[in-house]
């Protein structure tokens, strides 16, 4: 089987197309011209490159002569305003066009790695108090302050690609947490490593719901089953409060943790002075208006069903959190 696969310069993608190597799957893989190959330095001999784009409908037309099945990684992650519009057009458009060709093309499969984000969030009276909200794949979307632009497009994406099932598409559809693994420590959810690794001083009362890089992408592959479609996963591995988490992160790079917790006046002096930097020098705000409502929520996401489908035990923390931190370390050691 030829598998073709978006957004494999990036943490999850990469995985996902070692992890088919391994299984012995023909891989694919849609880069721009400009992407970044450093994390394909392992597998760049054993896939076919197909330069170009999402959005670019030719380019994508080509990627899928003779594949059997898609997994749809390309997507912009942020929660900088600067970012937003280029975000909508990636996400939402970049998946139609996706969902499009599969169509037109005779695609068997697409599976689709969207993110717990699209589940959408409760309202903000539904999530006060100390009391933690459960949400499955059965989690309707709803309008709330509590969601973010990024959540917008994941779950307008996911409806490209539910449109694409009602046209006779067999798609499958994960939805993972934060994932977790070794790439570049200043991008994506890695830079929460090297934000512990500088010991910054801050952390949030809310929990992180986290899941490792591996995990997602055995779900992948274990989707490109035949038996396997018509579904949605939630794919996390767990949850931990940000300051149990940062304290195991801290513990092994032998660092001290976060000790200062932020309340709801702090967050929101915080944002706007990130705002500000952001602004001023050109780079990403640690944390946005956006995230400073989430990072104080409670919400836990319920992975039993993707537990029981699949057979499938999820990697445990401590187990994640030794080899990434082993592997920035080793990464980083010239320059740390």
């Amino acid at each position: 089987m030829k598998v073709l696969v978006t957004g494999i310069t990036g943490l999850v993608g990469a995985e996902i197309g070692k992890t088919l190597l391994a299984k012995g799957f023909k891989v694919r893989a849609l880069v721009r011209e400009t992407s970044d190959l450093s994390a394909l330095s392992e597998i760049l001999d054993e896939i076919e490159i197909v330069k170009g784009d999402i959005l670019d409908v030719l380019s994508l037309e080509k990627a899928l002569e003779n594949i059997d099945t898609v997994i749809h990684t390309a997507a912009i992650v942020s929660f900088a305003p600067k970012d937003r519009a280029d975000m909508y057009k990636v996400n939402i458009e970049g998946t139609a066009n996706v969902v499009n060709l599969c169509l037109i093309q005779g695609v068997s499969k697409l599976i689709f790695i969207s993110s717990i984000a699209s589940l959408g969030r409760p309202t903000a009276h539904q999530s006060e108090g100390n009391k933690a909200i459960e949400i499955s794949e059965n989690q309707k979307w709803e309008d709330s302050d509590l969601n973010s632009h990024y959540a917008k497009t994941k779950y307008l994406a996911e409806c490209e690609v539910w449109r694409g099932e009602a046209e006779g598409l067999k798609v499958v559809v994960l939805n993972p947490s934060i994932v977790l693994g070794a790439g570049d420590w200043t991008k994506s959810s890695t830079r929460l490593f090297k934000y512990v690794f500088d010991q910054k001083p801050f952390y949030t009362p809310g929990y992180i719901n986290y899941v490792d890089v591996k995990d997602v992408a055995a779900l992948a592959a274990l989707s490109l089953g035949e038996e396997v479609y018509g579904q949605r996963f939630v794919v996390s591995g767990g949850n931990i409060k940000y300051a149990d988490f940062f304290k195991e992160i801290a513990k092994r790079f032998h660092k001290n943790p976060p000790n200062k917790l932020l309340g709801p006046r702090s967050i929101a002096i915080l944002w706007r002075i990130e705002a500000l930097r952001s602004f001023v020098f050109g780079t990403n705000p640690l944390i946005t208006k956006e995230t400073a409502k989430t990072a104080q929520t409670q919400i836990l996401y319920k992975n039993q069903k993707a537990e029981k489908y699949f057979n499938f035990e999820f990697r445990p923390l401590n187990q994640t959190l030794d080899e990434v931190c082993g592997d920035l370390l080793k990464e980083y050691s010239e320059v740390i």
